[in-house]
């Protein structure tokens, strides 16, 4: 069995990860209607970066068609 320590990544792998378990929730949110649809550019409202703004939206993107 292979194991992983997350903590070992480097920080923007780390940053991605979070980004997508972010969307991943954001989009459970909406799905479940504990929040409205707006919620998710809410979400991407509040980020400044480019780069975590496009992985964000294409993992929303990516969970809206699994969730």
């Amino acid at each position: 069995m292979t194991t992983f320590n997350l903590a070992l990544l480097p920080a923007d792998e780390k940053q991605a990860i979070e980004l997508d378990k972010q969307a991943a929730y954001d989009v459970w949110k909406v799905r479940s209607d504990q929040e409205p649809e707006f919620y998710l550019e809410q979400q991407k409202a509040k980020m400044s970066d480019p780069e975590q703004l496009s992985r964000y939206q294409q993992a929303v993107d990516l969970y809206k068609t699994l969730i």
